[in-house]
């Protein structure tokens, strides 16, 4: 147990509380640790919606350049802003148990606007274009920030509502009373897991982050990450997916839409959670055919003219 593993993380109130979960499992099972925060460009350019941005892992490049550089030897992230395909030389160490995969609506108060005309806030293609189907009438506005900005910025203007994912809310105790489930809406790949990164040729870190992996986490965020994999291939869209272990059935339901969400694709499919290793594939390929294709196509199109 002789060395310190130095633990990789944006500095966000959310960022920094993930970090010092895995410090305490890690300092649990005995191991020696030091957290090294970093600020990430997502975190620097607010101004910008984030697809404009056009970095894949904008949250997680600044710690995988310190991770290249050896200047720390793991990273903890939110799974859902970890690009499908790691850096060269990065692997994923562990999966922890996932929390709530739930989006949110936290509003003011007054819910009246959804029976009419209103404005929420959200800087994400997929809350946008699934609110949008759902509510044809009402305007989304962009929304940056961690969420702690974003919180404030909600008070700051006078939009009805924004949408959160209720498990970073509820990890620093942020979830106000005013809020409501969208049991409705797909969350985004892997939403509400924590992954933990580390050099593939860092057995020391590895082999001590295995003890934190959740098997059954693990496999769900794999397919559902593999399913948007499959149907991007590295572009933003509007898609979301959920994979769900019941006794040993493996369940998908994913969504692709059009980014003013009239348009909708939707796949769900069941089978033995032993079969999962191109289960993602198989549900995105199925999607590609049906539409799916076109769809991504016209997407790619409208977003490479805003760049």
């Amino acid at each position: 147990m002789s060395k310190t593993i130095k633990i990789g993380t944006r500095d966000s109130e959310l960022a920094l509380w993930q970090a010092h979960t895995v410090e305490k499992k890690l300092n649990d099972l005995g191991y020696q640790t030091e957290i090294i925060s970093v600020k990430s460009i997502g975190d620097i350019i607010l101004d910008k919606p984030l697809y404009e941005l056009g970095i894949t892992g904008i949250f997680t490049k600044t710690l995988d350049i310190a991770m290249l550089k050896g200047e720390v030897d793991i990273a903890v992230h939110s799974m859902k802003d970890v690009p499908t395909a790691l850096p060269k030389g990065i692997v994923q160490a562990a999966v922890l148990e996932r929390a709530s995969t739930l989006d949110i609506l936290v509003h003011k108060g007054d819910l009246s606007f959804l029976e009419n005309s209103g404005t929420i806030a959200s800087g994400s293609l997929r809350r946008k274009a699934q609110w949008l189907n759902k509510y044809p009438s009402h305007q989304v506005e962009d929304l940056r920030g961690n969420v702690n900005t974003r919180m404030q910025k909600l008070k700051d203007n006078n939009w009805n509502g924004a949408v959160f994912a209720a498990a970073g809310l509820e990890r620093i105790n942020l979830k106000p009373e005013t809020f409501i489930n969208l049991d409705w809406m797909i969350p985004a790949p892997a939403q509400g897991a924590m992954v933990v990164v580390a050099m593939e040729n860092d057995t020391f870190s590895q082999e001590a982050l295995a003890h934190l992996n959740h098997n059954e986490s693990e496999i769900c965020t794999f397919v559902e990450r593999q399913f948007l994999k499959t149907l991007e291939g590295g572009c933003t869209a509007p898609i979301g997916a959920l994979a769900t272990i019941d006794k040993n059935q493996l369940t998908l339901k994913g969504v692709l839409f059009s980014l003013d969400g009239k348009e909708k694709l939707v796949i769900e499919k069941t089978i033995n959670s032993s079969l999962f290793q191109k289960f993602g594939e198989l549900c995105a390929t199925e999607i590609l055919e049906n539409g799916g294709s076109e769809l991504m196509r016209i997407i790619k199109t409208a977003l490479n003219q805003k760049h």
